[in-house]
């Protein structure tokens, strides 16, 4: 009942109104971006959804497109700009995804949703994660975001599929208020993003 009337319900009806309630927010972000992004505010890519049906997800484009000597794309440090290294701290890259959640590619609360070429890399428990929708926030963002390992966020990723309810859900939302305050987790040891899952060996 919850997952699959109770739930889609609220997504709708909050996803719009936090839409209208960011608004302000959302237009200042986006020309701040389009000056220091060279007039790309916006990040777009496929991304798998709930059984493993590809979406475009939008987000803020936090990094620059600053390529070296020999045309590849430099280290996320590199790009990371100080606008976007902000947008990024208080998690207002994230926002553009409401409309994800009105079109219904996501949920509030699931799993984050990974690159497409991480599908056929996954193994039988670790494709559970795409058995609900995605969302912006999830389990594992509360418990360690991009500060944890692979092996971690997949376990704690399949538990949510495992234990999801109202109850849980709320839990996670209260808890993405308070890591959000305390900026916790938001790059990993030896990267300011998350390094890529190259499957089995990368865990």
């Amino acid at each position: 009942m919850y997952s699959y009337f109770i739930k889609p319900l609220f997504d709708i009806v909050f996803s719009s109104l936090l839409f209208l309630i960011t608004l302000p927010l959302l237009i200042v972000t986006t020309v701040a971006l389009s000056i220091t992004n060279g007039g790309k505010p916006f990040f777009f890519q496929q991304r798998p959804g709930k059984n493993g049906q590809v979406f475009k997800i939008v987000k803020f484009k936090t990094m620059n497109d600053k390529k070296d000597l020999e045309g590849n794309l430099l280290s996320d440090e590199l790009r990371l700009t100080p606008i976007g290294q902000m947008v990024r701290k208080l998690s207002i890259d994230e926002l553009p995804q409401l409309i994800n959640i009105m079109k219904g590619d996501m949920s509030f609360v699931g799993p984050r949703p990974l690159l497409v070429q991480y599908l056929e890399r996954y193994n039988s428990f670790q494709l559970r994660r795409h058995d609900v929708k995605p969302g912006i926030t999830g389990w594992a963002q509360v418990n360690g975001r991009n500060a944890i390992s692979w092996t971690k966020k997949f376990e704690l990723d399949v538990w949510y599929v495992n234990h999801q309810s109202f109850s849980l859900d709320l839990k996670i939302l209260f808890k993405t208020v308070g890591k959000i305050l305390q900026q916790e987790g938001i790059s990993s040891e030896s990267s300011a993003t998350m390094e890529e899952f190259m499957g089995e060996g990368n865990l």
